[in-house]
């Protein structure tokens, strides 16, 4: 029993009837009742998350999704974070997170990851990180790839928040296991291109307006090109880099 979790997720789902939010969901049967798992999910929007445990309640199962560490830092956010049984990431020292995660799911827990790292600015499918990939070979457990198409709208890197009553469409599909039974690099390129066929598909039935900031470029929209969000989060990186320079320096 997780009275904590549970009590968040019936707030949250008061939440998302307040504003509006009409969610399809298939697939959810590829959840496993029981035992470890990765979730992969596609990453477009800062509650993404929220949205990506919904399938997993069609058995009563809870997902710990690995973070950035400074939401844990957060006084107000970090003490829930940390009652959820979510896992810290700190981009500086990576290890630590990775072995909490691969013990995770050794003991049987669901663990969430973004394999793309940061949120996709084009909305297409990013380049993937290994490590979703290791982790589920290292555990001996599959990967549960899952893609969520509409989160965008409600709140994405770059545009204000509309946590009103928009009544948004969101779609949710979980696709079956994969064995992690390859190589890290091929289970990666494997998942990847799932994932992308998997997004490709629940997008067809999605009325995607021309020149919606968050509609892809590939389907009318404003949103830059997967190249051009490339450069754009490259930019971002190098003033993070120098910024956590600076404050070394600051604190030498």
């Amino acid at each position: 029993m997780e009275p904590v979790y549970r009590t968040i997720i019936g707030i949250a789902r008061t939440v998302f009837a307040a504003q509006g939010l009409k969610f399809a969901v298939t697939g959810a049967e590829n959840i496993p009742a029981q035992g470890g798992a990765v979730i992969a999910v596609n990453h477009t929007g800062y509650l993404d998350f929220t949205y990506a445990g919904l399938p997993a309640r069609k058995h009563k199962r809870y997902i710990r999704f690995m973070a950035k560490k400074e939401v844990f830092d957060n006084s107000k956010s970090g003490p829930i974070m940390r009652a959820l049984k979510h896992i810290p990431v700190d981009r500086g020292a990576g290890a630590e997170s990775y072995r909490s995660a691969v013990d995770a799911l050794a003991r049987g827990e669901l663990v969430g990851v973004y394999p793309e790292a940061t949120i996709s600015r084009s909305f297409e499918i990013k380049d993937f990180k290994s490590g979703a990939a290791r982790m589920a070979i290292e555990a001996g457990v599959p990967i549960i790839p899952m893609v969520i198409w509409g989160a965008q709208r409600v709140w994405t890197k770059g545009f204000p928040k509309r946590l009103g009553r928009t009544n948004t469409p969101i779609t949710i599909r979980v696709g079956e296991p994969i064995a992690a039974n390859t190589s890290a690099d091929e289970l990666t390129t494997h998942l990847r291109t799932t994932m992308q066929s998997m997004l490709a598909e629940i997008q067809k039935n999605y009325e995607h307006p021309a020149g919606e900031y968050w509609v892809p470029a590939r389907l009318g929209g404003t949103a830059p090109t997967l190249e051009e969000a490339d450069k754009l989060d490259a930019v971002d990186l190098e003033a993070r880099m120098a910024a956590r320079d600076e404050r070394k320096r600051a604190s030498d």
